[in-house]
């Protein structure tokens, strides 16, 4: 059972989200608007915020930059909208998922539960040890990563990403395993893949094609390796400090 709290102007779809999620045995609170939601978000914990875009005080995107400042809630979007371009924008503004209306309740189903055990698996995790690949400095415990020294400013799912690949230096892994194992979804678009691995090669200062950390293996899956300027002895985990 999670708290949600769906945010959707739309009197029809709203009803049938909160019946739905109420017969799921969730717990439910619902608004209309982009300011009661961050309301509501100040004042209650959530374990999920599910997100409509086309609301009628903010747009849903600027109010997903400003639920993120205050909260790391996992937000789920849900919106008619399936230009890419809006996609990697709320990917990259910290939107932990997307649903293009319209969709199944059970579709919203087994995204919230993948959503949710990602987020709970995130919080009960032993301490891990730090990672260096390269120049690349992960401390998943205090989730930060540095770049030959410079702090990278990652969201949530950037960070993720790496930290799984880093974990795995030099080992080809297919998306099937990326799906599974930083998404927790056994299915999927690749393209949620491909929008996060160029936004995180965009922080590395590299590109596909010029990789220096992450290289794409066509058909197969994505590695990260040290560039072969990196000092002989990389890559090593160590204890947090």
């Amino acid at each position: 059972m999670a708290s949600v709290l769906v945010v959707e102007d739309d009197q029809f779809v709203r009803s049938a989200l909160i019946r739905h999620l109420s017969e799921a045995s969730h717990t439910v609170r619902s608004v209309g608007t982009a300011l009661e939601a961050l309301r509501e978000v100040a004042h209650f914990r959530f374990d999920v915020v599910i997100l409509d875009l086309g609301l009628p005080d903010l747009d849903g995107a600027e109010a997903l930059k400003m639920l993120r400042s205050i909260t790391d809630v996992p937000v789920i979007i849900a919106t008619a909208r399936d230009d890419e371009s809006e996609i990697v924008r709320l990917l990259n503004d910290g939107a932990d998922d997307y649903l293009t209306k319209p969709f199944s309740v059970e579709h919203l189903s087994a995204r919230m539960a993948a959503v949710l055990r990602r987020s709970r698996a995130a919080g009960g995790e032993a301490p891990p040890r730090v990672i260096r690949v390269g120049g690349l400095s992960i401390d998943p415990l205090r989730r930060s990563a540095e770049l030959d020294g410079a702090e990278l400013d990652l969201t949530r799912r950037e960070f993720d990403l790496l930290t799984f690949l880093a974990g795995r230096p030099g080992v080809v892994v297919a998306r099937k395993e990326l799906l599974a194992e930083v998404w927790q979804q056994s299915y999927g678009d690749d393209q949620t893949i491909d929008v996060h691995l160029s936004w995180l090669r965009r922080k590395l200062g590299e590109t596909a094609a010029r990789p220096r950390y992450l290289h794409t293996l066509r058909g197969v899956g994505v590695k990260l390796q040290p560039p072969a300027d990196a000092p002989a002895d990389t890559p090593v985990t160590e204890p947090p400090a």
